[in-house]
């Protein structure tokens, strides 16, 4: 970025070369347009109180291009009545709770079109991801549920079919979210399933041994669940591959997971977060096997060394120095940035002012995005009660590239004087005017539709790899954008925060520079390919070899 270039500033034992920011006019702000965008949506937990864990752990919900007409769709995920979770009581809303997809009109507004797509669920729904697993060019959609997942196979036409059973991926257990990649390379997509725990169905609660004021008994009630992963045999069915990947955890308590290469070998890794427990890592080590590396790289635990009460992670390279970064929401301290350096993660919470910002909070869906295209990732985060529905405000900080955050929620529109029982949060250019609009799905409401306004004051520059024409984006692929002396860098990942799917279309600030001196792109097949001169303000489609 063309702006002054300051002294290095340590961050534990290691000095970093960052560059100054300083906000130039003001500040963009976020407006809810969920109303007049014709969002008539409202999650239910199933009954007619918050009252057990499984009712107070979603939703999430997935942004996502299901027709292919180059703008990002929403779909949104409800509870409903069912026997293992509800209060008798809430019978009245048997067969009545359903999913939702909305079409993006392109005009600000969207339309229902549920019940003509055929992906009305009516499961007790936490989360949906979106991922072209046949390579037909169109995004399917995977709904993890408590009980059996669902997988709609996309026909093209803008309705989807039912295929679950058929591809071996019903699942019948308590999943919550679930990451799309190419684990063994060989050009299909494969879907790492993150399982919660095993529920009861209330029976330790009606024993009375928990600590009533909590409203219903936490995770270290249960007892945890093995995640899955399932290798796509490139005939419409998933083989599960968990236990020769290395991936044995059948203690873990997982809440969701993003799929990145962490340590730059080429090889897509795994990072977990855990519930009141260590995170996981897991490296590929060798090809088409893990090893769990949380503790010896310093990504396992929260602040002071325990495991934490860990949301999604997010990945994402804050300090712009070409390694992915994480940020944890997280429910006992408000969230955790772990800053990648050589071999290890150092905690920089404090050190980042974030400790500060979010931690009179219980923080649940978080993300990592350059709100203002200044070329610097910022922070939003969703916040709420985790046993009440005890609404909080969503906090939204700055990075002031020089290493630490400031909280900007109150110059950021009306939105951040309204308060939520905020969980999953999902972030794409929902206007395709390049800067990136918010969703944010609520427990027992209405979602936040937040439009970015004044985000592309700034340049931008919007890269989509496609392994072909009519292709889907390109999972795995990182992109490297390089412009005005600084390196910005960011993988193409859809599952990227607590149960959503996100825009998987990588969105570079480019601050005042009208120009990238070149964008760089590195395929999933480990090819790599260069563009120079490439003009800012545009959505770049890539294809290797064009």
């Amino acid at each position: 970025m063309s702006m002054p270039r300051k002294g290095t500033r340590a961050l534990g034992a290691v000095a970093i070369g960052l560059i100054s920011v300083q906000a130039a006019g003001p500040l963009p702000t976020f407006t809810d347009i969920t109303e007049s965008a014709g969002i008539r949506f409202q999650h239910s937990v199933g009954d007619a109180e918050l009252s057990n864990i499984v009712e107070g752990t979603g939703p999430g919900g997935a942004l996502f291009d299901y027709d292919g007409d180059g703008w990002l769709d929403l779909y949104f995920v409800s509870g409903c009545w069912h026997p293992d979770i509800s209060d008798s009581r809430g019978r009245s809303l048997q067969g009545k709770l359903f999913n939702a997809l909305y079409h993006n009109n392109h005009d600000g507004t969207f339309t229902d079109v549920s019940a003509k797509a055929g992906v009305a669920n009516g499961g007790y729904g936490m989360s949906a991801t979106a991922a072209d697993y046949d390579n037909d060019g169109d995004l399917d959609l995977y709904v993890l549920n408590y009980g059996p997942n669902v997988l709609y196979r996309n026909n093209g036409d803008g309705t989807f079919t039912e295929v679950t059973r058929e591809a071996g991926l019903e699942v019948p257990v308590w999943s919550i979210h679930a990451a799309w990649f190419d684990y063994d390379r060989d050009g299909d997509l494969d879907v790492y399933v993150v399982n919660y725990l095993t529920y009861d169905k209330g029976e330790f609660q009606r024993s009375g041994a928990y600590y009533k004021a909590e409203n219903y008994p936490g995770p270290l009630a249960y007892p945890g669940a093995q995640d899955r992963l399932f290798r796509n045999d490139g005939n419409g069915h998933f083989t599960d591959v968990t236990t020769e990947s290395g991936l044995t955890a059948p203690k873990g308590r997982g809440m969701s997971a993003v799929a990145v290469d962490v340590d730059g070998d080429g090889r897509t890794d795994v990072y977990v977060a855990n519930d009141a427990m260590p995170n996981s890592l897991w490296i590929q080590d060798q090809p088409r096997h893990f090893v769990d590396r949380a503790v010896e790289m310093g990504a396992a635990f929260g602040e002071g060394g325990q495991g934490a009460s860990s949301m999604g992670p997010v990945a994402g390279d804050v300090d712009r120095d070409g390694r992915i970064d994480f940020f944890i929401p997280d429910m006992s301290y408000g969230c955790l940035l772990l800053q990648q350096l050589p071999g290890m993660f150092l905690d920089v919470t404090a050190q980042s002012n974030l400790a500060l910002i979010c931690g009179q909070y219980t923080g649940w869906g978080g993300g990592l995005f350059d709100y203002d295209n200044d070329g610097w990732l910022d922070v939003f985060v969703a916040n709420g009660n985790a046993h009440h529905l005890y609404s909080e405000e969503d906090v939204l900080a700055r990075n002031d590239g020089n290493g630490r955050f400031e909280d900007v929620s109150r110059r950021s529109g009306d939105y951040f004087d309204l308060k939520f029982v905020g969980r999953g949060t999902a972030f794409g250019d929902l206007d395709n005017d390049g800067d990136v609009d918010v969703v944010v799905f609520n427990l027992n409401a209405r979602p936040a539709v937040l439009r970015n306004d004044g985000g592309n004051r700034n340049h931008w520059l919007k890269v989509v790899p496609r392994l072909g024409p009519g292709r889907a984006v390109a999972l795995g692929t990182r992109v490297t954008v390089r412009a005005g002396g600084a390196a910005l860098s960011a993988p193409a990942v859809a599952s990227n925060g607590y149960l959503v799917s996100n825009d998987p279309r990588p969105n570079f600030g480019l601050g005042t520079n009208p120009t990238a001196e070149t964008v760089e792109v590195l395929w999933p097949d480990g090819r790599q390919q260069t563009l120079r001169n490439v003009k800012a303000d545009q959505i770049l489609e890539v294809i290797p070899g064009e």
